[in-house]
This record gives C-alpha cells, structure tokens and sequence, in this order.
C-alpha cells in the first residue's frame, strides 16, 4: 500500500533526522555564541597558579546559582543531570575524578533531587608528569550541567581555560608556591573517607545498608546518597537504627543490585562520609534515630508522609493534566489544521454505512494509529529535552525536512482522492470488508496525530506544560490521552448505536464525495508549500517545488498505469521515494536558511519588536506595560488569533493610547532562548500570551483571543 509506505517513510525520516535536530535546538549554542546569560554560572580556578613537574594541583569548577537556581550532584536522583567534562590538556597531563560537596535534597510532587541550591565548588585533581618542561601551561575543558529552579530547567554548557606557569625546583627544593585560601573551603565541603568498609543488601524490595560509625560520633539527620542509578527509590523515606557502632539505613529498592556500591552518608548540615560498600547479609537491628523532617518522613499535618503527599500530588496532576489532553485532543477535531486528514476517515465511514462490524474494526485501528504516533512523538520529545536540545511540542515542524516530506504524502494523497490513482487500501466494493480496510484507518490515525500536532487548543496547554515536571512514564501516558481524545469521536460513533445508526448508507454518491475532499487536502499542501517558502526562503522553495512536481508526474505515470491494466507500481513507487529523499537532501543548509530575510513586524498593523528576556526585562524596568505573544507559522490557532485579534486596527489603537510594547517571539524554527521561556510559564508550545501591567506579575491571556480580550487589558 502506497500510502503506508509513504506514512511510515514520513516518520523514518523523523525519528532519522531527530538526532540531527538535537544540536540545532541546544540552547548550548546559544550560549557559546554569548547570546543568553548562564543560570548556574561557572568559574575555573587552580588552587596555585605555579606547578613543577612530577606534581599534582587541585582544580575547582566554581559553581555560582542564581537565586531559586539549582545544580546537581554526580547522581541527580529521580531527575536531572550531572556535570560532564571534556578535557583539552597537554601531553602527559591526566585529570582526576571529579569530587563534589556533600548535597541537599528537593522533593517535589514525589521526585526526588540531589542538588546545591547556594555556591558551591567541584573539585579536579590535575597530574602533571616528570618530564614537563618549565613555561606556559594551557588547561581548557568543555563542561555541561543542568541549572533548574522548581518550575523549570535549562541545559547549560560553557567552555573554560585557564594557563598555569610550570616552574623549576629551587636549589633541589620545591619553590615557594602561594597557595589559594578559598581552596580550604572548597575542600571541607567534601565529604570525608570512610576508613572502613560498608555492607548492604537488596532483598525483597528493600535496600539495607551497613556503616561502621562510632557510637561517640554525633550524627544529625542521617541520609544516604548513593551515586549508582536504578538500586533505591530516591523518593521513598529513609529509615535509620543505631546499633552500636553501626548505622544501618533501610529504604524501598527499585531494582538488582550490584556487587558493590558507593555513595555519601550524610551525618549533619553540612557534613559527610564518603563510603564504598559490598554485598553481604544486613539485618534491621538496633534503635532508631530521628531523620529530621527533610528527611522524606515529616508530615503534611493531616498524617500522611512526605512521601505519600508528594504520591498524591503527582497521581492529582496526571489526573488533571491526563482529563485535560482528552478534552483538548477531542477539540483538535475542530480544528482546520486536522480536518483534512479526518476527510479521510470520512470517507472510510461512508464505505462502512452501518456495518458494525467494519465501523468498530476501522475506528479501533484508526484509535491505534492515533495513540501510537501521539505517544512516539511525546517520547521523542522527552528522549530529545534530556539529551539537552530546547523543543516543545510540534517540534518536528521546525525542521523544513519533515514539511517536505509531509507535503510530498499530503499531495500524493490529494491526488489519490482527486482520481489520478488508486490505492488498495482505499478501493470501493467488496474489498472494504479485507484486511486493507484496518491497515488504512491505522495510517490514517497515525497521518492525523502527526499533522495534529502543530495545533493546540483549549485545554491543550497546561496539559503538555505538566508533561515538562511529570515523570517520564506520566507524561507518555498524557500524550497517549491527546490521541485518544482525538479518536474518541470515531469510537462513539463506532460503539453507540445510536449514533451509527445515523451514518449514510453506501452508494454512487461516494464517488463524488471522494473527489470533493482531495480539495481541504490541496489547501493543506498549499499552507505547507507557503510554510516550507516561510523558513527557506524563495530559492530553496523553487528547488523543492521541482522535486514535488517530478513526485506528482510519477503518480500521474502511474494512474495512467493502472487506466492501461498495466502494473507500474514497484517501479513508481522506488520513484516516488527517490523524489522525496532528492527533495529532503537538496534544502537549503542551517547558513542559507538562517540568513533568509524575515518579514518586517513592524510594519504589520499592531507594530512589534522581537522578543528577548533583556528587552522585556529593560521595558518592565521602565514601567511601560508590555504585551508578549509566541507564535509560528505552522501554527493554525497563532495564525488565527492574529487575524481575528491582534493584528487589527482597534487593537493597535488601544495598545499605542496605552503605550503598550509589543514584543514576538517567532518560534516557526528552533529557537532555544522562546524554548526556555515557554516551559519557565508551563508551556510545551505555542501559542503564549502574555500581558504585564506597571508592577505586576505577568496575565497569562486565553489561547482562543478577541479584540475585546485585548482591549480590555488597557482600558
């Protein structure tokens, strides 16, 4: 079937090209380029700026949060990312294992992070080999890490150096060498070796552990960090008994355990015990102690854990934000951006008239289709913010590669329900009761969840926003919820007799019905043709446009095929295929398409400037109210919000008579700096509207605008 080839060659190519994507969306990019101030700052420092030969120095990665910011440990916990370091050092010179100060804990709707919420330093050990010579030493080091406040988080990355001076020993004795102070410091807030080993034990879904600590040793608030992943469920509490001179901490195990472990026991407010424990025996004994009320034990006055409190709050935002993406997935129905795929479900029912069987195996495999491409497209999305690229949802329309290819399918299928071809899986007559019939409808689904997704309508907001804070498992099951949302219209009608009983009985009249909707299928290839010309320009579109007329001729070469009884088929289709992947790899580069001239806003009816953070912040800081829309161009809501509201005349008449600024983010290709802005406001796309008023905190503004919305603000 020429149309499950195509679809599923649509998503290769996307999961294909997500990698490439990654880079382009960093955020790292960014700031490499000076362009967005760092959150979690850091600051390389050497501890002496003169070394000999044959020695060590100690390094300090100097970390600086802003305040509500946040870094990492080694080991984040349920969420977050370590540093990572990529060394450029001289010949001979080796780096240590990084060393971090004993951390803090933040839980949050039951998900635990191990993180340093004011300064603090990570320290690296540099070995320096006899035979260096005396002079400059370059030391330069690539370092990534995650910055997070409670609500958001940012991948950050920075390059740093630092030039140390190898000195000659004095008189067969070390030269006096200054030392720095702040070294001192850094060092006490590491955590302190364990002399002797540690036992622990993972044994009916309980981790137990073992520490020899004297008894005369005074310990406040007792946790354990561990720093391998997938042994101890971060977030369950902690359980801790004295007996004698051990301490032994019992907590719920997530999975198998390995032969031997290590972490840091934390004894007080800021002091620790770094440990390294084997496999062995552990039996609860002893007395307990207390853990303090961070330690994930303390109440929410109503006699519930923190753990348990931090369960509910989790179970209560899945609920919400899951009800949510079914209602804003049932409204994606009504929307025009997915109505010309829906033609095609419209025909499928057409064919089936009351049939209940047929009517009940299409709409469950269109629903599979749906829910399927709903959830691989979030889970693409998760796997692509943690491997640390800035997107949101839609995100595969910001890359002009996958508008061809969804334009290439959307014309071939236009010209398919226009006549110029056939395909099996959408014949008339007795085959609608085979096999095809399903396979169809499951394609169907797929194609509309993934042209869906560019809209996003009411409900549909704060349901995607929850998927930025819910665990991963959460937020796939929201994704799945907007596709069943979206199918649910088709399994009313499939499973409500009532409802079925309604659908037209098959007849000639299909044949023109057909044929009527190859036209919303046109009108979306041309809102593609006019997107694809938005992000590459009018030279990049002309050469597009040629491989989509030779992708157009085959189909025609291939219904005039199929009039003859001839069989075409695999030669068209290899074709066809070519044509498209020719269409992708001649695009115009990231160069020529970042270098295209945009369109003026200013000369459009409400004037606005391009957003930025220092813009907005220098405006508010001028007491000047200030109006911030996001948006793209392959967004139908965007677009029609600004038709009908913000781009009218009364509109801009009662902004300038209130001074209003007007700033836009335009978000129709990745732009990290509107990425992160959108998810520090709980949103995983566009469109955002935002009013601020004279010393107050930002009107988060309906996704459905009027020009009375507007005009309200300033009147």
């Amino acid at each position: 079937m020429l149309l499950a080839m195509t679809t599923a060659l649509l998503f290769a190519a996307l999961i294909g090209l997500a990698p490439a994507m990654g880079p382009a969306l960093s955020p790292a990019n960014a700031q490499l380029n000076g362009k967005r101030e760092l959150n979690v700052p850091a600051k390389l420092v050497a501890e002496t700026q003169k070394v000999q030969a044959g020695q060590q120095v100690t390094l300090a990665f100097v970390m600086t949060p802003k305040p509500t910011w946040h870094g990492y440990w080694e080991n984040p916990g349920d969420a977050g990312i370590g540093m990572s370091f990529d060394w450029t050092l001289p010949d001979g010179v080796t780096a240590g294992t990084a060393r971090y100060p004993v951390p803090d804990r933040l839980l949050i709707s039951g998900i635990m992070n191990y993180i340093y919420e004011g300064d603090y330093a990570v320290l690296v050990n540099l070995s320096l080999p006899d035979t260096i010579k005396p002079g400059p030493l370059p030391i330069s080091v690539k370092s990534a890490w995650l910055a997070c406040t409670d609500e958001v988080c940012v991948p950050e990355q920075d390059e740093l150096s630092i030039t140390l001076q190898v000195v000659e020993q004095a008189g067969g004795k070390d030269a006096v060498i200054a030392q720095n102070d702040a070294f001192n410091h850094y060092r006490n807030a590491l955590p302190r070796p364990l002399g002797n080993p540690a036992t622990f034990m993972v044994k009916d879904d309980l981790f137990r552990l073992s520490v020899p600590v004297p008894a005369s040793l005074d310990i406040e608030t007792p946790y354990f960090f561990i720093k391998e992943d997938g042994i101890v469920d971060y977030a369950s509490p902690q359980k801790v008994n004295r007996d004698g001179d051990r301490l032994i901490i019992e907590t719920a195990a997530r999975g198998d355990a390995l032969k031997a472990i290590s972490g840091v026991l934390k004894i007080g407010p800021d002091t620790g015990l770094s440990l390294d424990a084997s496999a062995g025996d552990v039996e609860m004994s002893g007395v307990p102690i207390s853990t303090g009320d961070d330690s994930g034990n303390f109440t929410d006055g109503g006699g519930q854990s923190n753990a348990q409190f931090g369960a509910r709050s989790t179970a209560t935002l899945l609920f919400i934000a899951l009800g949510g993406a079914i209602i804003g997935g049932l409204l994606l129905n009504l929307m025009p951006c997915v109505f010309p795929i829906l033609s095609l479900k419209a025909i499928s029912l057409a064919k089936a008239g009351g049939d209940e069987a047929v009517v009940r195996r299409d709409a469950l495999a269109y629903t599979a289709g749906v829910v399927l491409v709903a959830a691989a497209l979030g889970g693409l999305l998760l796997a692509l913010r943690a491997s640390g690229a800035a997107v949101g949802w839609a995100f595969q329309l910001q890359d002009p590669r996958i508008i061809f290819v969804l334009l290439a399918l959307v014309t071939a299928i236009g010209f398919n329900l226009a006549g110029l071809f056939e395909l099996p899986n959408v014949n008339f007559g007795n085959r609608l009761a085979q096999k095809d019939g399903a396979a169809g409808s499951f394609w169907t689904g797929a194609l509309a969840a993934f042209v869906a997704t560019p809209c996003t309508g009411p409900f549909m907001a704060a349901a995607l926003g929850a998927t930025i804070v819910l665990p991963p498992a959460a937020a796939l099951i929201i994704f799945a919820g907007l596709g069943v949302g979206l199918a649910l219209p088709f399994l009313l009608i499939a499973f409500v007799p009532a409802i079925r009983s309604r659908l037209p009985k098959p007849g000639p009249w299909l044949d023109g019905f057909r044929k009527a909707m190859a036209v919303p299928m046109f009108l979306t290839a041309i809102g593609l043709i006019w997107l694809l010309g938005r992000q590459i320009g009018t030279d990049g579109l002309a050469l597009s446009l040629i491989f989509l007329l030779c992708a157009a001729l085959i189909l025609w070469w291939l219904g005039g095929g199929q009039a003859k009884g001839l069989s075409r088929g695999v030669v068209s289709t290899g074709a066809l295929i070519a044509a498209i992947i020719g269409g992708v790899l001649f695009l115009p580069g990231e160069d020529a398409m970042d270098s295209r001239k945009m369109p003026n806003a200013s000369a459009a009816t409400l004037a606005s400037e391009p957003f930025s953070e220092a813009t907005l912040a220098q405006l508010r800081s001028d007491n000047r109210p200030v109006f911030a829309y996001f948006t793209a161009d392959w967004c139908i809501t965007c677009k029609a919000n600004e038709a009908a509201a913000i781009q009218r005349q009364e509109t801009a008449d009662a902004f300038a008579a209130a001074n209003v600024a007007v700033l836009m983010g335009d978000w129709t290709r990745a732009d990290p700096t509107i990425s992160n802005f959108l998810e520090k406001h709980g949103r995983a796309g566009v469109p955002l509207y935002l009013y601020y008023a004279p010393g107050k905190d930002p009107v988060i503004l309906p996704q459905i605008l009027t020009v009375s919305t507007l005009t309200e603000l300033v009147a």
